[in-house]
């Protein structure tokens, strides 16, 4: 399978000058249109053919959860309520803390601590459409990672204030200018789908990168979203650029029963647009804009502007998911051009509803100090 994954521009990047001998990127807004965009092949790990990278060696690896009955009752009601609330935060991360999981090498992973900072529920509607009208709210109202991007440098801010430079020491960690191999504890993102038929996170495995060329320093201001000390309002990230030897994977068949989890200190992930989205958007566009229409009782402007709506035709490789959701909507916005009375506007709108809550990507992620034993 393909998808669009976007990268910072190779003009864009200039040398580290705190870190003489690697490369920065400068700043750039969350933003496609800013970005490198390149079709990457995305190895599908339900392929039994395609093998488990594993976490230790390539930085990120499939997690089973459905045995925790706690944590998926919690998170069928968020995915119900469409947030996050202070009571799920909380129910989250009693459900995790203290678990074991074994990895595809054997070895044990267990969760000894769901950290402060880092539970987001995040929104996307299909190529990265904005569906969080209101903005960030604290933990909820993120979209979807538009940049590829590592989450945090051990060297760097909030980890050296924090932990008092001891963070590279602690840490077991793959940067481009230090390593360690020898710590058994690690941080690491867990990601867990809600709802994922746009959007996948797609994952490098670290081994396939050439990090000296193409991992980037990247200060990404948090003040807007996190309480941070004023030295501390700008996290220490890496930016990526992008070559064809690197490596990539998603799974299509993930639900809120399996997470990813992966190295927090520089594993390459982001949104992935997959064939078929930018049609999805149009039509999700044109249904947002009738509805808008018929709740101001402008019939007319609804019969019209479904009418005139276009859309980019589906391309070879559209998973069925998506073309399925693609013939729904453009069924519907044909439909809209004919509807007459109030009682078809009403079943329509329902039918709408159902069609855009069908293609927008919801999920949660958190932030764990975990350790790792041998079999």
């Amino acid at each position: 399978m393909q998808g669009t994954l976007t990268f910072t521009r190779p003009d864009d990047v200039v040398p580290d000058d705190e870190r003489p001998g690697l490369l920065r990127a400068l700043h750039a807004d969350n933003d496609a249109a800013a970005g490198d965009a390149h079709t990457c092949e995305l190895l599908d790990l339900t392929d039994p053919d395609v093998d488990e990278p594993g976490l230790v060696a390539a930085g990120f690896e499939t997690i089973d959860l459905s045995g925790n009955a706690a944590l998926q009752n919690v998170l069928a009601e968020v995915r119900r309520l469409d947030h996050l609330s202070d009571d799920a935060d909380a129910a989250i991360r009693e459900s995790l803390t203290g678990t074991s999981f074994t990895l595809a090498d054997g070895r044990t992973l267990h969760i000894d601590l769901v950290v402060d900072d880092g539970l987001f529920h995040r929104r996307s509607g299909p190529n990265g459409l904005d569906v969080n009208p209101g903005g960030i709210d604290g933990i909820n109202g993120h979209g979807g990672a538009r940049f590829v991007h590592g989450d945090q440098d051990v060297f760097g801010t909030p980890l050296r204030q924090l932990m008092h430079g001891a963070a590279p020491e602690m840490f077991n960690h793959v940067t481009p200018d230090g390593r360690n191999d020898e710590a058994t504890t690690f941080l690491l993102n867990l990601w867990v789908p809600l709802h994922a038929p746009v959007q996948p996170l797609a994952l490098m495995d670290r081994r396939t990168l050439d990090a000296p060329r193409h991992q980037l320093r990247y200060g990404l201001p948090v003040d807007g979203f996190l309480e941070r000390d004023e030295d501390a309002t700008v996290n220490d990230i890496w930016n990526f650029l992008h070559h064809e030897d690197q490596r990539w994977y998603i799974r299509t068949d993930m639900t809120s029963m399996h997470g990813y989890v992966f190295d927090t200190l520089g594993t390459p992930h982001g949104a992935a647009v997959l064939a078929g989205e930018p049609t999805l958007e149009a039509h999700m566009c044109t249904l947002g804009a009738i509805r808008d229409l018929l709740a101001r009782d402008d019939e007319a402007g609804a019969r019209d502007a479904a009418a005139t709506h276009a859309a980019p035709a589906l391309p070879t490789g559209t998973p069925a998911t998506i073309a399925s959701a693609a013939r729904t909507m453009a069924d519907l916005i044909a439909e809209a051009t004919a509807a007459a009375d109030d009682a078809s506007w009403t079943d329509w709108t329902t039918r709408a509803d159902a069609a855009i809550d069908r293609v927008i990507r919801r999920s949660i992620e958190l932030r764990l100090v975990a350790s790792v034993a041998a079999e």
